[in-house]
């Protein structure tokens, strides 16, 4: 029984476990401040550049519901060992790479390799842990998912200007092989069951045509006008027939590539929507804020990573004691305090101005840091709460993959409408001050001391300030309605909550408190 393994080191196999998924976590977002350089470097254009993100959430997407499968057929320890030591080799690859062209492909192939490792490592930490101690494993694994992609752009911004961009990627070598032979050292007589099942061909072929198209979509929308470019619209049909495929196919078919039957559990299919909706509202004004900071209000890089760093500490803090005593609490109110905190935080963010100052936004993210670090555990023991152990990995894998297009969305959405509110809100706002009227003209008086032209470009340049600031505003405030209703859907989940988390092998449960 896998409830009966337990690794000689317990320590060393948790270190060995959390810093590969730290790696893995922390390259979703490290190249992102190297890209012009990458760029400038191997002589690609901007548009080639931002095809190094691309390719690897894209690929990620596509692996991320392929883990159940390759779980079942290889054995979870092995799948760890594997996709580890790939995405050490991809690293190394991405790292030595001469042209965009190589770069692209390796990054694709990383992010493919990288899918299953999250979920994986998740699966492995829930089996190795004493019964007592499986909520802090959950913890620890959140913590690590809310700083990984905090640290990853200050890092890969330090590392490239003090070094070079290929060490953004050489640094995972040491990692990745640490990680792979602690693994083998201490798991590799884990007792696992595996199962030769036919290849599902359509199901493979349908979720990768669909799922890729729309994470193209969404990666690329903002940057080719969304619906008005013609690539868009034939990557919205394709993925919409291809998933509609995907799902009738998968439903029906007796050895199904994604377990999609997994959705028949009522706390996996809450768990999963609040954790998608909530991760979501995170993502999406966790990059709103430092654009705004860069974009608005005249922060430098250095500055704006400055004042959202706060985001991690009581994560980091929080961690061990939350896992320690989250079962003295319901984990449905614990989620809910949660959601109050972290939607608190957005509503305050609905009323900022633009000469709101750097503590103000430090401790608002230090507050919302508060929330975030009582929301992840709580909500993947809910969704894992009625999986059977065997439906840990695919379960663990399905909610990530749900996750990760929730971001996805949300950034797609946020940035589009962030844009497309301030230009109506900049008509709007325009509209009152026709040249004519005194009133305008006072403002050009003492703006421009007497300089038409250039008073005309301060009070444009104010008016645009001014409204990014409301739609700023504005998008803050839906996304804080979204984490309160969240709130209502997490109570029709259903106790006991520790079932799955007390147990990967079998149903033993103790009391939910």
């Amino acid at each position: 029984m896998n409830a009966a393994f337990s690794p000689r080191n317990l320590a060393l196999t948790t270190v060995g476990l959390t810093m590969a998924i730290f790696m893995q976590v922390l390259d979703s977002t490290i190249a992102n401040v190297a890209v012009p350089t990458i760029a400038g470097n191997l002589g690609g254009s901007a548009q080639q550049g931002t095809w190094v993100i691309t390719a690897f959430t894209v690929s990620m997407a596509i692996s991320l519901p392929l883990t159940g499968w390759m779980s079942r057929r290889f054995g979870e320890v092995k799948l760890f060992i594997a996709a580890t030591m790939a995405f050490t080799v991809m690293s190394l690859l991405c790292g030595t790479a001469r042209s965009m062209g190589m770069l692209i492909v390796f990054r694709a192939l990383q992010g493919f390799v990288a899918g299953p490792m999250y979920p994986v490592t998740q699966s492995l930490m829930i089996a190795i842990f004493p019964p007592q101690k499986r909520a802090m494993a959950l913890a620890l694994i959140s913590m690590i998912a809310v700083v990984a992609p905090i640290a990853g752009p200050i890092l890969g911004g330090w590392i490239t200007d003090d070094y070079a961009w290929p060490w953004i990627f050489f640094i995972n070598v040491p990692i990745g092989i640490f990680a792979c032979l602690v693994a083998w050292a201490q798991m590799r007589h884990k007792p696992e069951q595996t199962e030769r099942r036919p290849m599902d061909y359509v199901g493979l072929a349908t979720l990768v045509l669909g799922v890729g198209a729309l994470q193209i979509l969404l990666d690329t929308g903002n940057d080719e006008d969304w619906f008005s470019s013609n690539m868009i619209v034939g990557l919205a049909i394709v993925s919409a027939i291809s998933i509609a495929i995907f799902l009738v196919w998968e439903l029906t078919e007796e050895h199904p590539i994604v377990n999609l039957r997994i959705f028949r559990h009522r706390n996996f299919t809450v768990g999963t929507i609040a954790y998608t909706f909530a991760y979501g509202a995170f993502f999406g004004g966790g990059l709103l804020v430092p654009l705004w900071l860069q974009t608005q209000m005249g922060y430098t890089a250095l500055w704006s990573g400055l004042a959202v760093a706060p985001l991690g500490i009581f994560p980091i803090l929080l961690a061990p004691l939350i896992g320690k005593y989250s079962h003295l609490f319901e984990l449905r109110s614990l989620a809910s305090v949660a959601l109050l905190v972290f939607g608190g935080v957005f509503f305050a963010r609905s009323a900022f101005n633009i000469d709101v100052d750097f503590e103000h936004v430090a401790f608002l993210q230090l507050l919302q840091g508060l929330g975030i670090s009582l929301f992840f555990m709580p909500l993947l023991t809910i969704l894992l709460s009625d999986l059977a152990g065997h439906e840990i990995a695919e379960g663990s894998g399905m909610a990530t993959f749900m996750r990760t297009l929730g971001g996805s969305f949300a950034v797609s959405i946020t940035t589009y409408l962030w844009n497309h509110r301030a230009i109506v809100h900049h008509a709007q706002l325009a509209e009152k001050f026709a040249p004519s009227s005194p009133e305008t003209q006072q403002v050009v008086q003492t703006l421009g001391g007497g300089n038409v032209q250039s008073a005309m470009a301060k009070l444009d340049m104010l008016i645009t300030q001014q409204s990014f600031q409301i739609a700023f505003n504005e998008i803050f405030l839906a996304l804080a309605l979204t984490l309160v209703a969240m709130i209502v859907l997490i109570w029709f989940a259903k106790p006991p909550f520790f079932k799955a988390v007390a147990s990967p092998a079998a149903p033993a449960a103790p009391a939910e408190h």
